[in-house]
């Protein structure tokens, strides 16, 4: 009789136990799946919006040596949202492409912590949206004065070659001046900027970029502004690098 009341119990509530044992499992497969997707996201997480990007693949890179490698992508079918990452020592220069168009692209200083972009397929890095990063502030604020810098330099050049396309040598002989002054006043303007922005990673990025051919002196007291913190991030070790190099060549 006792046999028979355990049977009966156990067809009664055997569905129960089962239906309970599978909501456990679905459980834990969940907290496995989100612990996985945790580890797997890195310590800079880039997230936003590209509109009009309904379909295609979105890559984040980064230099690597002298070569542009992928660090991450994502597939974008019907949704123009998107979140990637990295993981990250010290802030560097980021890209972002779709389907590695190299052509097309977003450049933006990435740093640990989450960095918003928000874009539109239709002018596709020209009036990116940028939140989060306290390097690319500093890097839009350069920016937007020495690109005033650039701009007058490429009319200068355009008119000299149009100059000596006419024969005119005084007229060419006045606009290289002009040139060269226009550069004089763009380099001394960058190293100001250097030395007012000594902790921002994005100041020896700039001195890489902006004053290669610069005075070695003028390297020399961007260098040894920067403070320890920059010095030792990733650009702040190759602008030494890049310093120690000229001073070598200069000494044969």
């Amino acid at each position: 009789m006792g046999k028979l009341k355990f049977d009966s119990f156990y067809h009664i509530c055997s569905p129960k136990i089962e239906k309970i044992m599978k909501k456990v499992f679905a459980i834990c497969l969940l907290l496995i799946m989100v612990s996985c997707a945790k580890e797997k996201q890195g310590n800079m997480i880039v997230k936003g919006q590209i509109k009009g990007l309904k379909k295609g693949t979105l890559y984040l890179q980064k230099m690597k040596d002298t070569v542009i490698v992928s660090v991450d992508s994502i597939s974008l079918l019907g949704k123009d949202e998107f979140v990637l990452s990295d993981n990250i020592d010290t802030p560097e220069m980021y890209y972002l492409t779709f389907d590695e168009n190299i052509g097309k692209r977003v450049m933006f200083f990435g740093e640990k912590g989450t960095i918003t972009v928000n874009d539109d397929i239709s002018n596709f890095g020209v009036h990116t949206e940028i939140i989060g990063s306290k390097n690319q502030k500093v890097y839009d604020e350069y920016m937007k004065v020495t690109s005033k810098f650039q701009y007058k330099q490429l009319d200068l050049f355009k008119a000299n070659i149009e100059a000596q396309q006419k024969n005119d040598l005084k007229k060419s002989d006045s606009l290289r001046k002009l040139s060269e002054s226009n550069l004089r006043r763009r380099y001394l303007y960058t190293v100001n900027f250097a030395l007012a922005n000594p902790d921002a990673e994005a100041t020896a990025y700039i001195a890489l970029v902006d004053l290669v051919d610069a005075n070695i002196k003028l390297l020399d007291t961007v260098n040894n502004s920067l403070t320890d913190k920059v010095k030792n991030s990733v650009y702040g070790k190759k602008l030494d690098t890049f310093i120690s190099d000229i001073k070598k060549s200069e000494q044969k």
